[in-house]
This record gives C-alpha cells, sequence and structure tokens, in this order.
C-alpha cells in the first residue's frame, strides 16, 4: 500500500502546486481495499509523509498515527456508494469557491461540463463542515455527476482514480473561470438538453479513450 500511499501524497502536492489548493485547505481519499486512505486533518501537503495518511475501514475501523481529516464522511459515503469511484478530491479552488459562495450552479455554457457526466454543476446547499449533513448535501448534489459544488466552501470532484480525479478537479476549475469570466459581460448562453446529448454521445467514441475531450 506504500505506493498508494505515495501517490496520494503527490497528488496532494500536485493540487497545492497548481494553486488549487493552499495551506491546510482540502482534503482526499483514495479507495484501499474494504476501506480508503485519506489526507490527515490540519497538515499541509508539503508536509505529508507515507505515514500521516489515514486508513479507514467501511466498517468503521481506522489504522494511523493522526486525526483524519474532518470531511471524512462525505468521503467515505461517496466511496461506500459509488463503486466506479475510487478517489475524491475536495479542494477550495479559487473560481470554483468564488461561484460556490454566490451559491450559484454552473449550466451548459460550454460543451466541457459534459466531463463532469452531467449537464451542469449542480451547488449543494450550505451545511457546516465535517457533519453527516454536509456528506448528505454533497452526495445528491453529485447524483449522476462526478462534480459539484459546495455554498461558501469549495468543490468535490470524483474519479477513477488519482490521475482521473486531478485531471478533472483541473478541468472544473477551468470551467468555473470562464463561466465567471463570460457572466462578467452578460449572461452567457446555455446549450440545451439536446445539444448537450449530442455531446454525451459523441465523448463515447471521440479521442483515444471514451469521453476525452479535446
Amino acid at each position: 500500500m506504500i505506493a498508494l500511499r505515495e501517490s496520494l501524497i503527490s497528488t496532494a502536492q500536485a493540487l497545492s502546486s497548481a494553486g488549487l489548493n493552499t495551506g491546510t485547505a482540502g482534503n482526499l481519499s483514495v479507495r484501499a481495499g474494504a476501506g480508503f486512505l485519506i489526507t490527515p486533518s490540519g497538515m499541509p501537503a508539503a508536509a505529508m509523509k507515507p505515514s500521516d495518511l489515514v486508513w479507514l475501514g467501511f466498517d468503521g475501523s481506522i489504522q494511523g498515527q493522526r486525526e483524519p481529516s474532518s470531511e471524512w464522511r462525505l468521503h467515505q459515503d461517496i466511496l461506500r456508494g459509488r463503486p466506479e469511484v475510487n478517489a475524491v478530491i475536495h479542494s477550495h479552488a479559487m473560481f470554483a469557491t468564488t461561484l460556490a459562495c454566490l451559491r450559484l450552479e454552473v449550466p451548459a455554457f460550454h460543451y466541457l461540463i459534459a466531463v463532469t457526466g452531467a449537464s451542469r454543476i449542480r451547488c449543494a446547499p450550505y451545511t457546516l463542515f465535517g457533519t453527516q449533513a454536509f456528506s448528505d448535501t454533497a452526495v445528491q448534489a453529485l447524483a449522476d455527476s462526478k462534480a459539484c459544488l459546495l455554498a461558501n466552501h469549495g468543490m468535490v470532484v470524483l474519479g477513477a482514480d488519482l490521475n482521473d480525479a486531478l485531471r478533472l478537479t483541473i478541468e472544473v476549475e477551468t470551467l468555473c473561470e470562464r463561466y465567471w469570466r463570460a457572466r462578467q459581460l452578460g449572461d452567457p448562453a446555455v446549450l440545451s438538453e439536446a445539444e448537450m446529448a449530442a455531446v454525451f454521445e459523441r465523448f463515447k467514441t471521440y479521442g483515444q479513450w471514451a469521453g476525452a475531450p479535446d
């Protein structure tokens, strides 16, 4: 499991290097056997060592020297309920968080919204971080999607693995920035459900892997 621990840390550090998390903000996890590895509470990515990561079992067991992220319930509920998901990233990225503080969802103003698996990025209602309500509202906003915003907080992204989750986190932040910039000039035109359905269909066969956008 050491390789998985190192991958989780390198992904956390990549988020910091890209400016998608700062200080001790955000958290991430990866499925590991009958549970998952999660970043510790209140520790910057640059200071993390493999032994600092915490393993939580879906049966409630815990292994580790540190306290897990206070938002471990969010990761547990997603990974337990979505077998196709193996990695979860929670980020306080600038533009995603800006829209979340306005409690705005991101509509299909750009066809690449489809990379989330849905035709919009929902914004979950505000709830106190680390609570069961926080997890419940996020899980609901993530229904049939791989990304959502969290009101007055940040965003959550799901991936088939850590690389996939990191790629999608960057994509979602870029979409949020484009949407924010477009709103400075007016109300962006939104693609219809029929137009988005055509995008989803094209993604099935485009590129080197299904769902790969240009």
